[in-house]
């Protein structure tokens, strides 16, 4: 049974750091497309960072330059490294997993149960 597990989030004041970790057993991440999705109260989850099969990145304008995503294949787990956040990232982070998945924009289908960032000061 495919299952994902988030874990590394927490608090941190604006500046900071945190690095997301996306663990997989059940499958191997190395064919598969894998981002994070952000949900915050009264918006849907948003694409904000993921790495595709072919390994291309993509993130999202607002994370530009603040935010890395990288797979470790050996460890099956991808990676969400966040520097200088902000109060605007503040959610529940979600990682998702779509077999030969390209991007963000297609829909993904293994779920994990998310884990909480809150930047505040």
């Amino acid at each position: 049974q495919p299952h994902i597990v988030e874990s590394g989030g927490g608090s941190v004041q604006p500046g900071g750091s945190l690095r997301l970790s996306c663990a997989a057993s059940g499958f191997t991440l190395d064919t598969y497309a894998v981002g994070w999705f952000p949900q915050v109260p009264g918006k849907g989850r948003l694409g904000i960072s993921c790495i595709s099969s072919d390994e291309s990145a993509y993130h999202a304008e607002s994370v530009q330059g603040r935010f890395t995503i990288a797979r470790d294949i050996a460890k099956n787990t991808v990676y969400l490294q966040m520097d200088n956040l902000k109060p605007a990232d503040t959610g529940v982070y979600y990682c998702a997993a779509r077999r030969y998945g390209l991007g963000c924009l297609q829909e993904y289908d293994s779920w994990g149960q998310g884990t909480q960032v809150t930047v505040s000061s």
